[in-house]
This record gives structure tokens, sequence and C-alpha cells, in this order.
């Protein structure tokens, strides 16, 4: 059997509704289902002015975003970086009636999908993919293991 090595790095440049620990736990969750055993991943909190000047300089797009994730090439190892912008997750919460907590842990295992090798359509077709299907599936499993 391989051995698992994981390297899951956070830091909260802003706040967020999750601790280190949860935000590990989501981390892991995502890598134990796709059965990912070598991985080496960084998770950032950013405020939205370092979230838009990421996605203008990335990307060319001058606004925040709720999230950005990259995957990077590397043999036999899993790697990548997520960035979350919690202000911006609060906003869609509140649009929704979810918690902020809830919708950060959607934003966290939808970048790590991403690093993964997921993608989704945008539009109409976005929420009837199979990364969101996924994606509401780790969100679900996370919550109720909450409960437990």
């Amino acid at each position: 059997m391989p051995q698992t090595t994981r390297d899951i790095r956070v830091e909260f440049v802003t706040s967020a509704p999750l601790s280190e620990a949860e935000v590990r736990t989501a981390v892991g969750l995502v890598l134990d289902g796709e059965q990912v055993e070598s991985a080496d991943i960084s998770m950032a909190f950013l405020a939205g002015q370092r979230m838009r000047a990421l996605n203008r300089r990335t990307f060319g797009l001058d606004c925040s975003t709720d999230v950005i994730a990259f995957g990077l090439p590397h043999p036999g190892r899993i790697v990548g970086d997520v960035y979350v912008c919690p202000s911006t997750a609060q906003r869609t919460a509140k649009e929704l009636g979810i918690s902020e907590q809830e919708e950060v842990i959607r934003l966290i295992i939808h970048g790590l999908l991403h690093v993964l090798g997921y993608d989704h359509p945008e539009g109409r077709d976005r929420k009837v993919s199979t990364m969101w299907r996924l994606q509401e599936r780790y969100v679900l499993e996370f919550v109720r293991g909450g409960d437990e």
C-alpha cells in the first residue's frame, strides 16, 4: 500500500469563519474521496482587494471573485494553490440563505476539485455538471460530519 504524504498549508491573510483544523478536514475529505495519496496543497484566505488584484493579474478581470485555484504540474504528486475570499462568500451565503461557513467550505472544495483536474461549464449547465454534483456531495458530507 502506498504511503500517504500530504502537505496541507493554511494561511489566513484575512479572517475566515473556519478554523485551520476545519480547513484541513475539508481538504482531507476530498483527497480521501478522490483517493489522492500524495499532495502538496496551499489554502489561502484573502480579503476582497487582494483577491481582486490576484484576479486582475492572473485573468485580466478587474473584480473580486470567490475562489481562484491553480493546479501545478508535478509528476506523481498533486500540487496546487487555492485562494478563497471570505467576504465574497459572506455575500453569496446571505443571498442563498445559508451559513457563511457552508459557503466557504463549498469554495474550498470547489477550488480543490479544480486543482484535481475537474472543470465545469459556465451558465445553466454548471449546476448539473459532474464537478458540481461531486462538490455538493463533499459539502454535504462535511456538514453532516460536523453534526455527528
